[in-house]
């Protein structure tokens, strides 16, 4: 065993020990011993601990909130403990966990094993679709919205509507009966589902209970009422036990409120699970002190919140920079202009910055003022190589080889390549699954769609639902080698010849065959440590979604960060730029609607703890908004910052203050040390 516990501060070894009956970790912003590593090693320690204490590693679940943190643990605590037993342990999200409970059991709840489940692009096709064939006339649904909503009914655990008295309700309802006819879940049914076998199945619930009897999740105060559910379910016993369910979070940095999670969660956690041991990480190993007192004072004004104190040995460090710009041009122009200047003056790299900002808009005056500077930069987004349109189409022809009545990916794959098959025949076989209430595939095997199509496209469809047939026998013959079935298939459907032909240059063509053969290549991995096979790793792939939308943010690469305040959330940076801090904008306008002030003060919060050395924040007097100027007024949060702590600069004073020659002079000998050096 090569974990050592005393690396440990007090509060992390006695959270880390504490093994029997609930135990709630409050873990505030850089508490991880070791700058940027948060919480992740104290659970990764507690688990090593356990192990040593001879707890049988197959009873142990750690839960995560995304497949990179899950991988970091699992990663960690390999080279804490024997690799072998390490791999015993149970590390997944919630995600992940509910796919585990479904694969074994859904059949209880009226679906079969082999269920697919549909990303974002499948959902939004299928609503679409639903839309069309359901709103009268002049009735309108915008499809992204129906999907968002449908997302956070099932988030909060409704059910769809019986009556269809509105055109949403109907649309989820319809969405709904179609994925159950299709075999299909959407990622929320996952935790909806999962949740519903636990409560209504006690014999499933007794074999899972049986199977985890040490449960611990990471970043609680993200999870949402289906998750705490989940958690009850599998951590309470019947028999009046104590729990062994340990939870590590922080309530002062819960900002996912808009995407369903529930502050309320932590702040209650002895109601759902009485008597607990509660241990507070507050000393912080990333920023100074001038920085967390900051932070401190901001965050003592929400009424909600468990008491803490961040602290640090780092010493007091720099003032916090509260500077005022005449306008939003001026702002980036004042950032741009520092942060060239600062780079050279005290020799830092452009990855030391970042510019942290409260919505997206804010960034192209920043990129402008970047671009013109030749300063490199990242910027959080870029679309994802499973958002890619070849990735989407291979993973497609896996999922119709494992369930043909997958609807959604049989019509992404039916004319990719064109086979001969028109659109009018496939809209006739839609309308056909739709009036027999069957699938796709079955409404194109039926004798009653032969008689209304030439004989042209008749024999075209023989052929597609006898090549698929054929597909799905050789993928499920016994100890059948999956990879070279999917790379033949792939290879006999003339799907890398239509490709080539769809692209403008043999680059792009390149670079998209490179895509399918990564796709392939990801499932030769896979099967090399994985019995699940195909159904397995499309289950991986779909898990991708996963919150991956933060991680695949946090692009890697040389240059400053530009990113929101959301995605900022567990990184960290030497120098900070917070900018826009003005009403309206932090705090956001909704907010004071909507009685969110308290997020988005946390919101503020966690943007002043990504801070290690220096942060600076800004606001403006007018800024450039809905085609016009519009005067700003500064963020009533600035008046909660201790005064002491804050330097304030007027941007507008210091632009017109000539630099006294000593200053210039001493400017012009740094730059040149520099060049000489």
């Amino acid at each position: 065993m090569s974990f050592r516990l005393f690396d440990l501060n007090d509060p992390q070894r006695h959270a880390a020990t504490t093994i029997d009956g609930p135990l709630l970790i409050l873990a505030g912003a850089g508490t991880g011993a070791g700058a940027g590593t948060g919480k992740t090693r104290v659970i990764t320690v507690r688990i090593a601990y356990m192990l040593a204490q001879k707890i049988d590693p197959n009873s142990i679940l750690a839960v995560t909130f995304t497949n990179k943190a899950a991988n970091e643990m699992r990663e960690r605590l390999a080279g804490m403990v024997d690799p072998e037993v390490a791999k015993k342990v149970t590390m997944s999200t919630f995600h992940a966990l509910c796919v585990r409970i479904l694969r074994t059991d859904i059949e209880k709840l009226g679906y079969k094993k082999n269920f697919t489940i549909y990303d974002e692009g499948e959902q939004s096709g299928l609503i679409k679709k639903i839309i069309t064939k359901t709103a009268a006339i002049g009735e309108k649904l915008e499809p992204n919205l129906a999907k968002s909503l449908i997302s956070k009914a099932k988030n909060n655990g409704w059910s769809a509507p019986q009556d269809e008295k509105t055109l949403l309700g109907s649309v989820f309802a319809r969405y709904q009966a179609a994925l159950k006819q299709l075999n299909a879940v959407d990622f929320d049914d996952l935790l909806l589902l999962g949740v519903k076998l636990l409560a209504e199945h006690p014999d499933v619930r007794e074999r899972w209970r049986n199977r985890f009897r040490y449960i611990m999740v990471d970043e609680f105060q993200d999870t949402n009422r289906l998750q705490l559910e989940m958690v009850s379910y599998l951590a309470n016993r019947d028999d009046g036990t104590a729990p062994n369910v340990a939870v590590v979070g922080d309530d002062d940095q819960s900002i996912y409120g808009w995407r369903g999670a529930e502050v309320s969660n932590i702040l209650e956690f002895e109601a759902h699970f009485p008597d607990p041991t509660v241990v507070k990480l507050e000393q912080n190993y990333r920023s100074t002190n001038a920085i967390l007192n900051t932070a401190n004072a901001l965050i003592k004004n929400n009424p909600r919140r468990r008491p803490k104190k961040l602290w640090s040995g780092k010493g007091d460090g720099d003032k916090i920079r509260l500077v005022q710009a005449p306008d939003d041009r001026q702002e980036a122009e004042f950032i741009a202009n520092e942060i060239a200047r600062r780079k050279s003056d005290e020799t830092l790299q452009f990855d030391h910055f970042a510019i942290l900002f409260r919505m997206n808009a804010q960034s192209r005056l920043l990129e402008e003022a970047l671009r013109e500077r030749q300063i490199p930069y990242k910027i959080v987004g870029g679309k994802s190589f499973f958002d890619r349109r070849e990735v989407k189409d291979v993973l497609a022809y896996a999922a119709c080889t494992l369930n043909a009545d997958d609807d959604v990916s049989l019509l992404r794959i039916i004319n990719t390549p064109p086979r001969g098959i028109s659109e009018t025949t496939v809209e006739r076989a839609l309308e056909l699954s739709i009036k027999r209430n069957c699938s796709l595939f079955q409404a194109l095997q039926s004798p009653e769609l032969r008689k209304t199509v030439t004989p042209r496209a008749a024999n075209a469809i023989a052929e597609f639902v006898a090549q698929l047939d054929r597909w799905e026998t050789k993928i499920n013959e016994p100890l059948v080698d999956q990879v070279a079935v999917f790379r033949s298939l792939i290879d006999e459907s003339g799907y890398y010849a239509d490709l080539r032909r769809s692209c403008k240059t043999p680059d792009e063509a390149l670079k998209r065959e490179s895509g399918v053969r990564d796709v392939i290549e990801g499932f030769d991995r896979f099967a090399q440590h994985s019995s699940e096979g195909l159904r397995g790793y499309l289950d991986a792939m779909a898990l991708r979604q996963e919150k991956e939308d933060d991680d695949k943010d946090k692009e890697q690469g040389s240059g400053v960060m530009l990113i929101t305040l959301h995605a900022s959330k567990g990184l960290e940076f030497p120098h900070c730029y917070l900018v826009g801090l003005e009403e309206g904008i932090l705090p956001h306008d909704r907010s004071k609607v909507e009685g969110s002030m308290d997020e988005e003060r946390r919101l503020l919060y966690v943007g002043i703890t990504r801070a290690q050395k220096t942060l600076t924040m800004t606001y403006c007097f007018n800024r450039f908004r809905y085609g016009g100027v519009v005067p700003c007024t500064p963020s009533c949060f600035i008046k909660e910052l201790d005064p002491e702590l804050i330097e304030r600069i007027d941007l507008k004073k210091m632009l017109n203050t000539p630099v006294e020659a000593p200053a210039a002079k001493s400017r012009f000998a740094a730059m040149r040390a520099l060049l000489e050096k």
